[in-house]
């Protein structure tokens, strides 16, 4: 992994993965989104919520817990590229990504710092996953400083260049310790009983 002190911007989820139209998400994660996006049928239901430069708000309003990785675009919402919403086969793939990506309850393998999955309210098979990037401590609706992803200059963690398999194992090696992250949720749904949406989003 490594980390990325680049300016981040939030930008447009580019066509090359599957999302909902208007999806934005910090432009530097959009390589590991176009990376995971080659190996497994996802669909982006949510990526950036809040306020624009402009004014205008995107994604979806009043859904997510206070401190998300939503507000900071470091965060998606996935569901089956040709999924109906019910938990079905459709639903395979998506459950390997969460494996994957934690393959160990409550111990996400960096870059990511939240999935929201099985086991997980307002997550899950028939549902959606969520995945959160790790990234310095930010406010709400602000670009964190950096932005941990995955190895630069490779098609992803535990793949040969050129190699395109569903999941994979992270190499395992030796990692200089990183700078402090956020504190508090990382990621999932309000529960308060004020709105939101079903299962195409948290």
């Amino acid at each position: 992994m490594r980390l990325v002190y680049a300016a981040g911007k939030i930008v447009p989820i580019p066509a090359s993965v599957p999302h909902e139209a208007g999806d934005m998400v910090d432009k530097r994660i959009v390589p590991d989104l176009r990376w995971i996006a080659q190996r497994y049928p996802i669909y982006v239901t949510d990526g950036y919520s809040g306020p624009l430069p402009n004014g205008e708000h995107v994604g979806c309003n009043g859904c997510h817990v206070a401190h998300s990785d939503h507000y900071n675009g470091l965060a998606v919402d996935i569901i089956p590229l040709n999924g109906d919403g019910r938990c079905d086969a459709s639903w395979a793939p998506i459950t390997r990504l969460a494996e994957w990506a934690e393959p160990r309850p409550n111990m996400p393998i960096p870059p990511f710092r939240w999935v929201g999955y099985n086991g997980d309210a307002g997550h899950g098979c028939g549902n959606h996953l969520h995945l959160s990037w790790n990234h310095a401590p930010a406010p709400q609706f602000q670009l964190a400083e950096w932005v941990e992803i995955f190895p630069a200059g490779s098609t992803g963690p535990g793949e040969p260049s050129g190699e395109a398999e569903t999941g994979g194992e992270r190499p395992r090696r030796k990692r200089a310790p990183k700078p402090k992250q956020p504190s508090g949720p990382s990621g999932g749904v309000s529960q308060a009983p004020t709105g939101g949406i079903g299962a195409r989003g948290d």
